[in-house]
């Protein structure tokens, strides 16, 4: 029915239906295929409102009609007709459904032209092809390839459509023809103005600057280093390519060893747009898929935001962009996985996944491809030319020919064409004829099946040849083998002899590495995952699974004791990477003491949370550290308070401290628990996190030192920052920039990028609040060039934005566009929701300032919408928004709409106190008193937000308007003595004034 209407029989041969009307009553009973439809409807879709004398008998003729033509029954009851077809068997229910699952491109490929077009003009016909064709266009807008010649149709009919006209950008822009993205952009924005008096949306605006910003980012492909040829798979490698064009979720399905993950690889290396690899195969709990994408992608929780759920960051991060995840190894998490790919895959439109798994997820739409053995019919076959490749790179004289074919064919057919059964074996030509491995595999496996070949399952096939490359290993080489098996990611060298404790690991390794059960990438030796499980199998047998495993997590220990310092100086990047070399490592050490040591478990969590945090993994680490913390219970164990009380912080850091009613608070049992000052300086700075918003009536920073500040230059550094956020929050400004400036010549002194950076946006901020514009941008260019260096993203983004108002303040509109664009960029590259909703603030004052009154209303709303709240980070930024909604309101004369979002304003900032928003509050209020006729108020209200910044902020052309205005209506005297008036009332009473 998606076009002109045809019918064909199950072999496919068409059946001629006949004149209109009997195409009417067909397509009558197909829109509701399998549902009863009333003899009413039916009537009006043959007759319309002029039905004939004896109308019964003519539809019931023209029912027998249809019978006579059709193979499928239309039944007749007393409510109606019935036509017994499934919706599979109706294109255009097949496409309704497509479009639910989130498969736009196998929808629109079903669409031949206008729905119903030659069914008559019946009601119904029309709505059914209005609603599948309002469809259409919203899977054009959800489908990230579809062609431009469709887009330029459809853009055609629905010029003021932005989604879609949005995606037609993109198409363009992806084609090389920024001009003509461009051109539309601009024929629709002044399309927009003309009809609807709006600018374009966020959505459009978006895709717009990405044209402008001169070409999308190089595609990004973070997929594992393949260490060997790809042999023997072009026609599934173009199959599965072409499922994922038609499909939105393509799960690879496949035993151990059968070639899933380097077939999805394969797959993924030869996509156009941004690739991320997750192997899932190390977790061992379903809770952490969503954390391990997290990480995959790169995402990081960085300074003091709120930390969202991994999935709405993997969302936020996602939605936007063209992108294909792997998720490799899902079998053992299969449902969790299913149950984020179906969230993922829901929420972000130009998604795709790829899985492998030794079973399907089950999502809806999901496509399954099954991973085959590789051929093996003769010497040419792929299985073949594997063995080949692989036996010619340990014995670079070996070929297939008439000699050596038959015994690779047979080998090839013993291991049923599995492709890690085969590099075993070809391995072993290194040291065995190939003959001789034939005979050896052909007696092994003959005792396996003991008769029928067949009946051998592909695992028992992969088991046994992998047992038998084992029996071919010398002593030292199994034991090495064997304790390998506790290193979850992979081991250095070093690491390997450290915990394996064999002597001459660095001869028996290579040897491991030739023999195909080890591999190397770089500087770090792994086990394919059924080879691991096999040698953790042996080291069980073994007896010496509890000892090495204890030995693992000691050598972790003394590694993560070793980088304390390192992470606190200058050289903190490069033992940042050594850390992060060894992540799944720690991750598996920490859960194994948990159950098994727990004090051991305390000490890792205490030493490692410091590199979770700058590595902006909080989340990651504050579940590790709640796995610990319920371990050991609600008492510290003794002579490990500290360590307890650190690794509680760490687990209640992001909220979670739900879950952990034992876990003691910072505000009170915190500072009771601690039997002298910390020596690691991390507790002293996620205490001050931990505590929130400085607490100006309790104890000062000064106060505090002793008990709770270590001797170190870090920590004491640290403890001068927190004295300046106590001075600001109490209002005593010039005394926080003082404390502030002391703290960044102490962290310049150690070279601690993480430290500088965050004093320089805290001196950035009150530079700008005493309206110092130029010194504000001093200090963020600095900020931002140390958290890029540091790879803090998410902290750049917030600076970025920053920085641009700095740069709109001093007119200098091109630069602070330009920084928003960046930020946008950062912001969305790692889900970053706070620092998103700042750069829409950012735009939508910088349209402000330039008239652009609509443009900037909807930036607003994008930024309320995006936004978190519920921590005072959040909340300050919904304040700013409200104030920047106000002031939107006042230039379009909306005077009470202004006030209300002043008081918005007011409720989202007034419990957490940060004097720097109510100032910006106060002076939006200043101004709506004045639009008021209140002059008076207008100068109360403008000196009582100078007062608490400590300046008067004459960079800011808003308030300087609302100062002419109110001096001009009460005289320079009076203005004076009210604004006098105004700085003498400090937090408490701007608070009251603004309230009244």
């Amino acid at each position: 029915m998606l076009g002109p209407m045809v019918v064909r029989r199950a072999d496919g041969t068409l059946v001629p239906v006949g004149g209109p009307r009997l195409r009417a009553l067909l397509a009558v009973l197909l829109v509701d295929a399998g549902r009863v439809v009333g003899v009413d409807r039916v009537v009006d879709a043959l007759y319309g409102q002029a039905p004939p004398a004896g109308v019964a008998n003519a539809v019931q003729s023209q029912v027998s009609r249809l019978r006579s033509v059709l193979d499928v029954p239309v039944e007749r009851s007393a409510a109606g007709y019935r036509l017994v077809v499934a919706r599979s068997e109706v294109d255009a229910l097949r496409f309704e459904d497509l479009v639910a699952e989130g498969r736009p491109g196998e929808a629109l490929a079903l669409w031949r032209g206008p729905a119903l077009r030659d069914v008559g003009d019946a009601p119904f016909a029309a709505v059914a092809a209005a609603r599948w064709e309002e469809l259409r266009l919203r899977a054009a807008e959800e489908h990230d390839a579809a062609p431009v010649g469709l887009l330029r149709e459809l853009v055609a009919g629905h010029p003021l459509r932005e989604r879609l006209v949005a995606r037609l950008v993109r198409a363009l822009h992806r084609e090389g023809r920024q001009a003509e993205a461009l051109a539309l952009f601009e024929a629709t924005r002044r399309a927009l103005v003309a009809e609807l008096g709006a600018d374009p949306s966020p959505v459009l605006s978006a895709e717009h600057l990405e044209v402008l910003r001169g070409g999308r980012a190089p595609a990004r492909h973070v997929l594992p280093a393949q260490l060997t040829s790809f042999v023997g798979r072009a026609e599934e490698v173009r199959q599965v390519g072409k499922a994922l064009l038609e499909s939105r979720l393509v799960t690879l399905l496949g035993p151990g060893g059968a070639g899933k993950t380097r077939l999805a690889v394969e797959v993924a290396s030869g996509d156009a747009g941004d690739v991320f690899f997750v192997d899932l195969a190390p977790l061992g709990a379903g809770a952490d898929v969503p954390q391990a994408v997290v990480t995959a992608l790169g995402l990081r929780e960085d300074g003091t935001r709120v930390v969202s759920s991994p999935v709405d960051r993997l969302v936020a991060a996602l939605a936007d962009r063209s992108v294909l995840l792997v998720l490799d190894n899902c079998e053992h998490v299969v449902e969790d996985a299913a149950v984020l790919a179906g969230a993922l895959l829901t929420a972000c439109r130009g998604l795709r996944v790829l899985a492998t798994s030794r079973e399907a997820l089950g999502v809806t739409g999901e496509t399954v491809r099954p991973v085959p053995p590789l051929a093996v019919d003769d010497p040419d076959s792929p299985a073949v030319r594997l063995f080949a490749d692989r036996a010619a790179a340990v014995d670079p004289s070996f070929v297939v020919d008439g000699v050596t074919g038959p015994a690779v064919v047979e080998i090839c057919r013993a291991l049923d064409g599995m492709p890690l059964a085969i590099e075993l074996a070809a391995a072993r030509v290194r040291s065995l004829p190939v003959a001789e491995v034939a005979a050896r595999l052909g007696d092994r496996f003959r005792l396996l099946s003991r008769g029928s070949r067949a009946a051998a399952p592909r695992h028992r096939t992969l088991h046994a040849v992998v047992e038998w490359s084992w029996d071919l290993l010398d002593a030292d080489e199994q034991v090495l083998a064997r304790r390998l098996s506790v290193f979850a990611g992979g081991a250095t060298l070093a690491g390997a002899a450290a915990v394996c404790g064999v002597a001459g690991t660095d001869e028996l390794l290579p040897s491991l590495v030739d023999k195909s059960l080890v591999e190397v990438s770089g500087r770090r030796y792994r086990m394919l995952d059924t080879i691991r499980e096999f040698c953790a199998r042996r080291l069980a047998e073994a007896g010496e699974r509890e000892r090495l495993r204890r030995a693992h997590a000691r050598w972790l220990l003394g590694l993560a004791v070793e980088a304390a310092p390192h992470l606190l100086r200058a050289e903190q990047v490069t033992w940042l990477a050594r850390l992060a070399a060894e992540h799944e490592e720690f991750k598996a050490a920490v859960r194994w003491a948990a159950g098994a040591d727990r004090g051991l478990a305390l000490r890792l969590v205490a030493e490692l949370g410091w590199y979770f945090w700058v590595r902006g993994l909080r989340t990651e680490g504050a579940a590790l550290a709640g796995e610990v913390v319920r371990a050991v219970g609600p008492v510290a164990p003794a002579g490990l308070t500290e360590e307890y009380l650190l690794c509680a912080l760490v687990a209640t850091s992001t909220g979670a401290g739900e879950e952990l009613p034992g876990a003691p608070s910072p505000r009170r049992e915190a500072l009771e628990l601690l039997t002298g000052t910390p020596t690691r300086p991390f507790l002293t700075m996620l205490w001050g996190m931990s505590y929130g918003v400085p607490d100006v009536a309790g104890p000062s920073m000064e106060e505090l030192r002793g008990v709770l500040v270590g001797p170190d230059a870090w920590s004491q550094a640290l403890s001068l920052m927190g004295s300046g956020m106590q001075d600001l929050y109490a209002g005593r400004v010039d005394r926080a920039r003082r404390a502030h400036v002391e703290a960044l010549a102490r962290f310049r002194a150690l070279g601690e990028r993480w430290g500088m950076s965050t004093a320089l946006a805290q001196l950035a901020e009150l530079a700008r609040a005493g309206g110092d514009l130029a010194g504000a941008v001093g200090f963020l260019d600095e900020a931002v060039a140390l958290a890029e260096e540091f790879g803090a993203t998410e902290h750049a983004a917030g600076l970025l934005a920053r920085r641009a108002e700095a740069f709109r303040l001093l007119g200098r509109f091109a630069e602070a566009w330009a920084d928003l664009e960046r930020a946008a960029e950062a912001a969305r590259s790692q889900g970053a929701v706070e620092a998103l909703a700042e750069v829409w603030l950012g735009m939508a004052e910088a349209c402000r300032l330039r008239g652009g009154l609509a443009a900037a209303r909807r930036w607003c709303e994008e930024a309320l919408r995006v936004c978190p709240s519920g921590w005072f980070g959040p909340e300050e930024v919904r304040a700013l928004v409200r104030v920047s909604l106000a002031r939107v309101a006042l230039a379009a004369g909306d005077v009470a709409g202004a006030r209300a979002h002043c008081d918005a304003a007011l409720d989202s900032s007034v419990e957490w106190g940060n004097p720097m928003v109510l100032t910006r509050v106060a002076d939006a209020r200043s101004a709506v008193a004045l639009a008021e006729g209140d002059a008076a108020r207008a100068a109360l209200l403008l000196g009582a937000a100078a007062g608490l910044r400590g300046t008067a902020a004459e960079g800011d052309p808003d308030v300087l308007a609302v100062r002419r205005g109110a001096r001009e209506v009460l005289g320079a005297a009076v203005f004076e003595a009210e604004a006098a008036r105004g700085a003498a009332l400090g937090r408490e009473g701007t608070l009251s004034a603004l309230r009244a």
